[in-house]
C-alpha cells in the first residue's frame, strides 16, 4: 500500500516540494502517493503572469537570481533551458530618487557599498562629506557582532548617507523591511563576512569585483547579468511544475483546518473531511502554519507566530512610450524613505526584459507599502491608483492616462527577518524535529527569493522521505 504525503500550500515552495517528492518516488521506486492541497482556486502563489493585447505582465516576481543555484537547477531538470532569457544588456542600470530627480546608482555599487572607486567618486548620489565618510570603512577597525540590524551595520561602517540614499531603498525593494529591525546576518551575511575577512566592506566588494573580471562568478551579490526569466513569463515555471507532478495530485479550493497526530501517521482536517497521511509538509506562511500545528506542536506554533509579516501592493500601468518624457534608460528606480514618497520602487518592466510589451508601449510596475509605509495598503484601490499615478507623473514626466492599469495586493505576504531571526528559525526547526513525519518550508525561514523557496521545499521533501524510508536513503 503506498504511503501518502500531503503538501499544504500550492505556492512555489509547495510545488517544488511536491515535484521533488515525485522525482524521488520515481528514482527510488518508493510507492508514494502525493497530494498537494491549496486553499485558493489556483497554484503558483505570488507568481502570476497575465497575457493581454500583446503584453506579458508579471503581477508578482519577474525574475530569479542565479547566484543561488536552486532556481536554475530546477529549470534545467524541467527542460526549460531554451525558455530562459537574460535582462536587456544595454539597460543594466538602476536609479535612485534623490530630491525628486532620478540619479543613476554608480556602476559597481552593490546594495550597500561600491566595488569600484572612480564611478563612486564621480556620482552625484552622495555628497563629498558622505563619500569621505563611506571611504572611512577602509580604516575603521572591524567589530563584528553576533547579529546586527542593517541600519546599525551600515551606519557603523559606511555612514548615514550610505544608509539613507542606497542601502535602505535597495533593501526595501527586496525585503519591504524596516532597516532598523532587519537582521543583516539572516539576509546578507556576505557583508558580515567581508568585515570579518577583509576588515572592510569596500575591500571585500573590490575583491569580489576582481574575481568577476577574471571570470570567477562564485562571489555572491545582486548583479544584473545573473537575473533570468522566461520567454512567456514566470508562469512558465509554475506550469512546468504542475505538468511534472503526477496527474490528480493537486487539489485547489481545499481549506486545511488543522493537523493531528494519529496512530499510524497524521490526520489532516479539511473542510471536506479528514485525510490520513504518513507525512505532511507545511508550506504556508508562518502564522498560518502556527494555526495548523497548534494541537500537534504548541511550542512550535508559538515560535512561528513571532515571525512578523508586511503587506505590499503593486500598481502595473501600461503607457504609450511617447507619453513618457523621461527616457527610461534602465531597469527602474528605488525610492529612499527620506523622499516621503508612497512608492518603494518602480520597475520598467518592458525595458528590463524584451518582448513584454508592444513596441510603442511601456509597462511600469510601482510597488507600495511594506514595513515603513503600511497605511497605503489600507487605502481603497482607487486612492492607491490616484496617488501612484500622480507621483509617477512628477518623477517620469507623464501627463496622460495609462492604456490600462492593474493593481495587485499582497496582504501579509512578506516575512520580516528581524534581528535574532536565525535563532528563532533554529528554535522552530528543533521543535519540528520532535515530530516524525512533519516538515515546514517557505520564505519565512531561509530566504525570500524564488531560489530560496525552491530550495526550502526540496530540502523539506528530502528530509521527510529520509525519515519515512530510512533504508532507501
Amino acid at each position: 500500500m503506498p504511503k501518502r504525503v500531503i503538501v499544504i500550500g500550492g505556492g512555489i515552495t509547495g510545488l517544488s516540494a511536491a515535484h521533488r517528492l515525485a522525482e524521488l518516488n520515481r528514482d527510488r521506486d518508493l510507492d508514494l502517493e502525493i497530494l498537494l492541497l491549496e486553499r485558493s482556486d489556483r497554484v503558483g502563489g505570488v507568481i502570476s503572469t497575465v497575457e493581454r493585447d500583446g503584453f506579458i505582465i508579471e503581477e508578482g516576481p519577474d525574475s530569479f537570481i542565479t547566484s543561488k543555484p536552486w532556481g536554475l537547477n530546477l529549470a534545467s531538470r524541467l527542460g526549460l533551458q531554451c525558455e530562459l532569457i537574460e535582462t536587456s544588456r544595454d539597460k543594466r542600470r538602476t536609479y535612485v530618487l534623490l530630491h525628486g530627480k532620478l540619479v543613476p546608482l554608480p556602476e559597481g555599487f552593490i546594495m550597500l557599498a561600491p566595488a569600484r572607486i572612480m564611478p563612486f567618486l564621480r556620482t552625484p548620489l552622495f555628497s563629498w562629506r558622505g563619500k569621505m565618510r563611506m571611504l572611512m570603512d577602509l580604516v575603521i577597525p572591524k567589530n563584528p557582532r553576533i547579529d546586527e540590524s542593517l541600519a546599525s551595520f551600515v551606519r557603523r561602517r559606511l555612514g548615514r548617507e550610505a544608509l539613507e540614499r542606497a542601502a535602505q531603498p535597495m533593501i526595501s525593494g527586496v525585503y519591504t523591511a524596516d532597516p532598523e529591525k532587519l537582521s543583516l546576518r539572516a539576509t546578507m551575511p556576505q557583508f558580515i563576512e567581508m568585515e570579518e575577512r577583509y576588515g572592510s566592506v569596500i575591500k571585500g566588494m573590490y575583491q569580489g569585483y576582481r574575481k568577476r573580471k577574471k571570470g570567477d562568478m562564485s562571489d555572491t551579490g545582486a548583479r544584473y547579468s545573473l537575473f533570468l526569466s522566461f520567454n512567456k513569463g514566470m508562469k512558465t515555471l509554475v506550469e512546468a511544475l504542475v505538468k511534472a507532478i503526477p496527474e490528480g495530485s493537486i487539489k485547489t479550493d481545499v481549506a486545511v483546518e488543522g493537523i493531528q497526530e494519529a496512530y499510524d501517521g497524521w490526520e489532516v482536517a479539511t473542510g471536506g473531511g479528514i485525510l490520513s497521511a504518513a507525512g505532511v509538509i507545511v508550506t504556508t506562511p508562518a502564522h498560518v502554519a502556527a494555526g495548523l500545528l497548534e494541537s500537534a506542536a504548541g511550542g512550535c506554533a508559538a515560535l512561528l507566530r513571532k515571525i512578523e509579516y508586511a503587506s505590499s501592493a503593486v500598481l502595473i500601468s501600461a503607457y504609450r512610450s511617447e507619453d513618457i518624457e523621461t527616457g527610461l534608460d534602465g531597469f527602474g528606480f528605488v525610492v529612499p524613505a527620506t523622499e516621503k514618497s508612497s512608492i518603494i520602487a518602480c520597475s520598467f518592466s518592458s525595458e528590463k526584459f524584451t518582448g513584454r510589451a508592444p513596441r510603442d508601449c511601456t509597462v511600469l510596475r510601482a510597488f507600495v507599502g511594506g514595513a515603513l509605509n503600511p497605511d497605503i495598503c489600507r487605502m481603497e484601490d482607487s486612492r492607491i491608483i490616484e496617488t501612484v499615478r500622480k507621483e509617477l507623473g512628477r518623477i517620469l514626466g507623464i501627463g496622460s492616462s495609462p492604456v490600462f492599469t492593474i493593481i495587485k495586493r499582497y496582504p501579509g505576504a512578506m516575512p520580516q527577518y528581524h534581528v535574532g531571526h536565525g535563532e528563532l528559525v533554529d528554535g522552530i526547526q528543533r521543535e519540528i524535529r520532535k515530530l516524525k513525519g512533519v516538515e515546514i518550508a517557505g520564505n519565512a525561514y531561509g530566504g525570500v527569493g524564488i531560489p530560496d523557496c525552491i530550495n526550502s521545499g526540496e530540502r523539506a521533501a528530502e528530509r521527510l522521505l529520509q525519515s519515512l524510508y530510512a533504508a532507501q536513503f
